[in-house]
This record gives structure tokens, sequence and C-alpha cells, in this order.
């Protein structure tokens, strides 16, 4: 048997249930990996909280995108794959489980030097990032400000910010202001005074704008900020994108990735274990739950206050 993570209503974390299920099979284009370690992301919450809409409740619904684990059967139909093989699975459907059923366009390689824990962190946050400073155009000489920079996206932006040679400033609590430093980013407080702070340290104002916080204090200073608001790009915002003429990447916003897009999204999986592997990129792991305190986990990436990625293990 099988341990799975459900709902059957929308609701708060109360309506996760842990379920007994028969354990997958692999047809024919499939393989079962046995997971080692499921990243849990914001995305999950809202969608099962009712505030981001999904279709209606008809079955048990499961969560979960990002994970890692071991390949413990392999359809008749796949080559390439073997029984035992480590993998990190990308844009999976269900992660929140002991094992899952999927097909091998959700797989990447393991590199030998990652933890289970940090390959299930990748994931969502920095193929996120990857993508929308990629959106940004970027590079050598940029002024990057990023809104809630100790998050998952927003570590990952200030990486690539800084290996792709922008001048990084990030907002974020006091109590990660060290962290900030550390990534290469000069730390900006928010909260009351947020713009005189930010004009002071950039008083010609900033190239480009990364919004992973979503809230009105980090929209407005930022529109003070740039000449053109299509400088401006939002993860979380949005729905609100279009009114307030920024740009926006999936966080509710009803306009899908172009095609190009997507493609960077998916080739952030494996330049991000490069990075790892070669000690050039760093995935902070907030903390790692057994999977049947998922209630628990869920709460603590609600509260809104998550340095790095929250991991649960089967």
């Amino acid at each position: 048997m099988a341990t799975v993570v459900q709902y059957r209503e929308l609701g708060g974390p109360e309506v996760l249930e842990l379920a007994e299920v028969p354990t997958p099979q692999a047809a024919p284009d499939q393989v079962v990996v046995e997971i080692r370690a499921a990243g849990v992301n914001p995305i999950e919450w809202k969608q099962r909280s009712g505030l981001r809409p999904t279709p209606p409740i008809t079955e048990p619904r499961r969560l979960g995108s990002d994970g890692a684990g071991v390949i413990v059967q392999v359809g008749s139909a796949i080559t390439g794959w073997s029984v035992g093989d480590p993998v990190i699975i990308k844009a999976g459907a269900g992660t929140y489980a002991s094992h899952l059923a999927t097909t091998v366009d959700h797989l990447l390689e393991k590199p030998a030097v990652l933890s289970f824990e940090q390959a299930a962190a990748i994931g969502i946050p920095t193929s996120t990032a990857y993508q929308a400073l990629k959106s940004l155009d970027v590079g050598a000489g940029t002024r990057l400000l990023i809104h809630g920079g100790s998050g998952g996206v927003g570590q990952a932006a200030v990486q690539f910010g800084r290996l792709w040679g922008a001048e990084v400033v990030a907002t974020a609590g006091p109590d990660n202001h060290d962290r900030l430093r550390e990534l290469g980013a000069v730390p900006i407080a928010y909260g009351p005074g947020l713009l005189d702070r930010l004009r002071e340290i950039a008083p010609d104002g900033f190239d480009r704008i990364l919004d992973a916080a979503g809230t009105d204090e980090a929209l407005e200073a930022s529109f003070a900020l740039v000449d053109d608001r299509q400088r401006i790009g939002t993860v979380v915002a949005g729905p609100r994108a279009a009114e307030l003429g920024i740009q926006a990447w999936q966080g509710g916003n009803p306009v899908p990735l172009t095609a190009e897009q997507q493609r960077w999204r998916d080739e952030a999986y494996a330049a991000v274990a490069e990075l790892i592997a070669s000690g050039d990129f760093e995935l902070e792991i907030s903390r790692s739950y057994p999977l049947a305190q998922v209630v628990e986990a869920t709460r603590q990436s609600e509260s809104g206050h998550v340095r790095g990625k929250l991991v649960l293990i089967p």
C-alpha cells in the first residue's frame, strides 16, 4: 500500500488527510517512483483553500508538484531508465505521497551530490525565479530589486541575478538580512519608510523589479522606482497585473506562459542541479516534516514567514 495526502473539500489545513491506497503500478509509458522528499509550495495551499480557483472537487484531490526519489518500477515501453535510479520529479502531480506513477518527461536524473531534500526543493521556486528573470532580461549591469528576497523564489532570484552580473537589492525582514548578504544582495527592511530607504540606496531607481511579495507596499514603491511599469514583474499578484500595467507569470495571472517562458522553466531544473553540484548555488531547507505532519507543514507555509523551502519526508 502507498500513503498519499488528499482532501475532499476546500478549506483550511485541517481538510488534509492521510490515506492508504493501492501502490501504483506503472503503465507501459510510466515509471513508479518511491518518494524520498516532496517540496511544499504556496500554490498548493492556495488551491486547497480556494484562494486560487480550481475545478469542482468530484473525487479526493492530491497535492504536490516537486519531489525526489528512487525508481522502483519501470513500464514495458520505457528505455533509458532503470529500477534504482535516483530522480528529481519536475512539475509532477501528487508528490505528497510515498509512491507516484509518472511519465519520464517529468523526470531528471538526480546528481549524487544532491540530497533528496535538496533535489525536492529545486522545483517551483527556482524555475519560477529563473523564468521571471529571463523574462525581465536581467543581465550584466542590471540594477535589480527583488521584493520578498528571503523566500524560496526570492533566494533563487538573488542568486541568478548575481550569477548573471546584476547588482541586486532585496527586501526582507531584518532577521533575514544576513542570509541575503551571504547570497550577494544588499538587504533592505520592508515596512514604513520602504520607498525612502530604497531611494537612499538607489537614487536613480532600478532597471528591473521582481515582486515575490505581492503587498501594496511593495508594488507602490516599485511604481516610484522605474520609468516603465513593464520593467516590473510579479509572481504573486497576477490577478492585478493587467490593471496595474505590470508583467506577471502565473501567480493567479489568467494569461498562460508563452512557449519560451515554459522552456525557461523546464531548463531551470538541470541548470540549478548543475550549479548546486558545482557549489555555485544554494538551496536553503527551512524545515523538513514527516509526511504525517503535513497539516503543520502547511500551516507554516501559510504563515508567510518561511525562509527557503519546506520539505515533507514520507
